[in-house]
């Protein structure tokens, strides 16, 4: 789906996730929307709860490596059982500059899919058997796809990481 990038990185972005997603025989619809203040505005923009809405996030490891966590919308982290299934015992949400660096997306853009490097990616189950929305690369688009699609095409290891948000 090609548009008109609001930026040279937002097209460049889009273009990654796209051919991403096409590599791994993974199905997406990408819907341009207007900006969003907030998760919740999104997902009322897109009509949708905020719970469909899946947040890719960055996690650095003590090690300098890192691994993207998909947590739903409504959700957050739990440290304990990241910590525990990865086998580590420091994890860390990076800056903003070092989210780009590691993923080539700028934050409210990020997804494994395209990303500059292709971390490990860990899933929380509570997103499995449903359509979801998720970053697509650039500001003001949304990806839709289907998580247990995603999920697979991507290698993901499923497994419970979340706690109510």
């Amino acid at each position: 789906m090609a548009g008109t990038a609001v930026n040279g990185t937002d097209g460049a972005g889009r273009e990654r996730f796209l051919a991403d997603a096409a590599a791994r025989g993974l199905h997406v619809d990408v819907v341009e929307r207007p900006p969003a203040r907030s998760l919740e505005e999104a997902a009322g923009i897109l009509g949708i709860t905020p719970a469909d809405i899946v947040k890719s996030l960055v996690v650095k490891h003590k090690d300098g490596t890192f691994l993207f966590a998909l947590i739903p919308g409504d959700r957050q982290i739990s440290w304990p059982k990241l910590r525990s299934l990865v086998g580590v015992n420091k994890l860390s949400l990076p800056p903003a500059d070092i989210a780009l660096d590691a993923t080539g997306y700028e934050r409210g853009t990020i997804t494994p899919l395209g990303s500059t490097t292709a971390w490990p990616v860990y899933a929380d189950a509570t997103i499995t058997g449903r359509r979801i929305s998720m970053g697509a690369g650039a500001h003001g688009y949304s990806a839709f796809v289907d998580a247990d699609s995603l999920t697979k095409a991507l290698g993901a290891v499923v497994a419970d990481i979340s706690e109510p948000g």
